[in-house]
């Protein structure tokens, strides 16, 4: 059945390989999205007679409200994303990824679908043998692991919703994010040639872009058997460790040199083994290996050069 779709951060790094999808299949999509970064990648979309734009702030209570309550469905991807950036801004991260997401659940109506994008680092550092599952209990340590903790919580007081507590996303987008792991790694493999590693045997999980956006579309074709549950989502055989990822790319990047130093630490101090099984066992499978990945990012990265503070 087609759906009047809610994308806010619709332009973003997620929203702008996800929202073609949704057109694809016919549903009706309005992003709404500030545009911050002065961002074009859904110029693509602008032909499609079911595609609507709102350039507007998620904060702005008064004009979000109607587009919130006018949708069937609403996945809200706007966000301060990852802990750098929230520590950077703390109040941006503060009113965007919870102050106006809790406004936005006060707002909804009880029967509209909400697909809610959380975070697994907020297991933090798991159990004693690092494993965690959707029982397993959460140690948020950053700000926005915290947020989003919390967000979740208040989500899953409604009947109809799912929360994606997303492992760390990779891969290539019309919005490129190069300061995500992989993303980065490689491009630190292929621009300056070597690394240097700090706790390097920290674990984490990995997902493509791609499959990030096939599973929101897998929970609207599944709704009924998968609302008021919370699902992991990532590559089962990409639980690896910064050192292990490395290894990974060196595999395709062959000079690639590869150094560990205690220099600093993980915002997040994620290190954890993802348990996926619980998202499988409702059909859903990723198709992007994170070889592929990498492979991709390697051909991508010949048309993006970060020369904003270089003279070649």
């Amino acid at each position: 059945m087609k759906k009047n779709i809610l994308v806010t951060g619709g332009a973003g790094y997620i929203g702008s390989i996800l929202v073609p999808e949704l057109l694809k299949l016919g549903h009706k999509v309005t992003v709404v999205d500030n545009f911050m970064f002065s961002q074009t990648s859904l110029n693509h979309c602008c032909s499609h007679p079911n595609f609507k734009i709102i350039n507007c702030d998620i904060r702005h209570e008064k004009l979000i409200t109607p587009h919130y309550l006018s949708s069937e469905v609403i996945i809200p991807l706007a966000g301060y994303v990852g802990a750098p950036l929230c520590n950077k801004d703390m109040t941006g991260a503060q009113t965007v990824n919870h102050d106006a997401i809790m406004f936005m659940l006060d707002a909804v109506k009880d029967d509209q679908i909400v697909l809610m994008p959380t975070t697994n680092s907020a297991y933090g550092s798991g159990n004693k043998d690092n494993f965690c599952d959707e029982k397993s209990p959460l140690n948020p340590i950053s700000k926005y692991a915290l947020d989003k903790v919390a967000v979740e919580k208040k989500l899953m007081e409604r009947n109809n919703s799912i929360s994606f507590r997303l492992a760390t996303v990779f891969g290539m987008s019309p919005k490129m994010r190069i300061d995500l792991l992989v993303n980065d790694f490689v491009y630190r493999a292929l621009k300056d040639g070597f690394i240097v590693l700090y706790e390097s045997h920290f674990k984490r999980n990995y997902i493509h872009v791609k499959d990030v956006a096939s599973v929101f579309i897998h929970a609207l074709n599944n709704f009924e058997i998968m609302k008021g549950e919370i699902f992991n989502v990532g590559l089962s055989d990409a639980n690896l460790s910064k050192l292990e990822l490395c290894e990974r790319i060196k595999l395709q990047i062959k000079n690639f040199i590869i150094m560990d130093a205690p220099m600093a630490k993980d915002p997040d101090q994620r290190n954890y083994i993802v348990s996926n099984k619980k998202i499988e066992s409702t059909g859903w499978r990723p198709k992007h290996t994170l070889d592929d990945g990498i492979f991709e990012l390697m051909k991508g990265y010949k048309m993006l050069v970060n020369s904003k503070y270089g003279n070649v």
